[in-house]
C-alpha cells in the first residue's frame, strides 16, 4: 500500500499541496495534460523551482487570464461533472466542493444552493483541487495522512472586508482535526488546503510507519521567517509485514481509599465515554497499605472526558498521562450461521494466508443459554465454520 504524508511545516495551501505533487513524480506535463480535461480556457499553469530559506522546492502558480472568482457550488460541479476526468476524480471532487459549499453555507446562514463561493469559486481553487486529486491517482497513494496544522493570526482582506485569521471557512473545515497556534501573523492554512487535507488524509499525527520512496517539496507565497514549504513524504507499508502504529493516552492512579463497590460503575463510565480498554490491579502502596491502579486506555481526543471521570467517580486526587503506541492488526467482523444460531467472528490478518478468528463472547453466551450446552462447544462450532471461509480474505 502507498502511503503519502504531509508535513505542514509552515501551513498548506492548493498551490503548495500541488508543488509538493510535482516534486514528489507528478509529471508536469501529466499535470497540464489532465487539467485540460476540464475545458477551462481563463488560466495558464507556470510551475517552476525555487528557494525558500535553503529548501528547493516547487511552486505553482494558477495565473487567470480571464475570470470571475463568485460560483455558485451547481456550476463549479457542472464544470466538474461535463469534463474529461475520470469518474473517480469527478466524484470525489463534487464531495469536496459540496464540503466546501456547505461550510460556506453554514457561516453565511443560507443553504446549499443560495451560497456563493466568492474567492473559494475561482478557477485557480477548481484547479488547486482537481489537481490534487490528479496527483493522488497518477501516483497512486492509497492512503494519506498529515501532521498537525499550524494557525496564523492577524487579518486577511476577503469579499466582505477584513477577515480574522484563522478563517471562518478553515475553522468551520478542520474541526475535529488538531491544530497547533502559530506566532506568525499570515493566513497559514487556507481552505482550500483545509477541505483537501481533511478530504483526503484518513489521519492526522505523527509519520505513518512506511519504507520512504519520494520527498517532495511544495513553496507557498509568503516570505516567512520559517521556510514556507509544505513537505510530501510518499512510501510503500506493507500491512501483512508489519501492523499500523496507532498513538493513543494512557492514564493512571493509584486509589487506596475507596469503597471497592464504586470500581464496577466508575469501569462502566469509562467505557460508555469510549475508552478503549480500563483495567485493575494490586499493588502495595507507601506506608505498606494496599492499593488499586487505575489504567484507561483511550484516543488523545477523549483524555479530557477521561480525567473529569475519573476525579468525579473515584476518591483520587491526582493522574498520570503518558503517551503510547498501540499496534493493532487490521480486522473486521462477519457472521456464521452457525447449528446453535447467528454468531458474529472477528477475523484480523497477521501474515500472508495468516488469520485470527475470534468468536463474540456475547453471541456464543446468548448461544449457549438459548440451546442449553457447554459455551465452548458453540465456540467450536463457529469458529469451524469460520475458518472454512478463508477464500472470503
Amino acid at each position: 500500500m502507498k502511503i503519502a504524508y504531509f508535513d505542514c511545516i509552515a501551513g498548506a495551501s492548493g498551490d503548495m499541496i500541488l508543488g509538493a505533487l510535482v516534486d514528489a513524480g507528478l509529471a508536469e506535463t501529466v499535470l497540464r495534460d489532465q487539467l485540460a480535461a476540464l475545458k477551462i480556457k481563463e488560466f495558464e499553469l507556470k510551475i517552476h523551482r525555487i528557494q525558500k530559506r535553503g529548501f528547493s522546492a516547487f511552486k505553482v502558480d494558477v495565473v487567470i487570464t480571464d475570470d470571475k472568482t463568485e460560483r455558485h457550488l451547481s456550476e463549479i460541479n457542472r464544470i466538474v461533472l461535463e469534463s474529461d476526468l475520470s469518474a473517480s476524480i469527478k466524484e470525489k471532487a463534487v464531495e469536496i466542493f459540496t464540503r466546501l459549499g456547505g461550510a460556506e453555507a453554514h457561516i453565511h446562514g443560507t443553504t446549499l444552493e443560495k451560497v456563493h463561493l466568492h474567492e473559494l469559486g475561482g478557477v485557480d481553487t477548481i484547479v488547486d483541487v482537481v489537481g490534487a486529486l490528479i496527483g493522488f491517482e497518477v501516483l497512486g497513494i492509497d492512503e494519506a495522512h498529515c501532521s498537525p496544522l499550524p494557525l496564523g493570526r492577524g487579518f486577511i482582506s476577503g469579499a466582505h472586508g477584513q477577515i480574522p485569521l484563522p478563517g471562518p471557512a478553515t475553522i468551520a473545515l478542520l474541526k475535529g482535526v488538531p491544530i497547533i497556534g502559530s506566532n506568525i501573523d499570515k493566513e497559514l492554512v487556507t481552505p482550500t488546503a483545509a477541505v483537501l487535507l481533511t478530504s483526503l488524509c484518513k489521519k492526522f499525527g505523527t509519520i505513518p510507519a512506511m519504507r520512504l520512496k519520494e520527498v517532495g517539496y511544495g513553496a507557498g507565497g509568503w516570505d516567512l521567517p520559517i521556510p514556507n514549504i509544505l513537505r510530501i513524504l510518499i512510501g510503500e507499508h506493507d500491512s501483512s509485514e508489519s501492523e499500523e502504529g496507532e498513538t493513543l493516552a494512557m492514564l493512571e492512579t493509584n486509589i487506596d481509599d475507596m469503597n471497592p463497590e464504586i470500581f464496577d460503575y466508575a469501569m462502566d463510565r469509562l467505557f460508555q465515554a469510549g475508552a478503549l480498554d480500563v483495567f485493575y490491579f494490586t499493588v502495595q502502596m507507601k506506608k505498606n497499605r494496599p492499593g488499586t491502579v487505575l489504567h484507561v486506555l483511550c484516543r488523545p481526543d477523549d483524555v479530557a472526558a477521561m480525567k473529569r471521570i475519573i476525579f468525579a467517580e473515584t476518591s483520587t486526587l491526582g493522574v498520570r498521562e503518558q503517551t503510547i503506541t498501540r499496534y493493532a492488526l487490521p480486522r473486521h467482523i462477519f457472521t456464521v450461521e452457525s447449528a446453535f444460531g447467528k454468531v458474529r467472528v472477528k477475523v484480523a490478518k497477521w501474515a500472508p494466508d495468516k488469520f485470527k478468528f475470534i468468536p463474540e463472547y456475547e453471541d456464543c453466551r446468548k448461544a449457549a443459554d438459548a440451546n442449553h450446552v457447554p459455551l465452548q462447544e458453540v465456540y467450536r462450532a463457529a469458529l469451524k465454520i469460520a475458518e472454512t471461509m478463508l477464500h472470503n480474505f
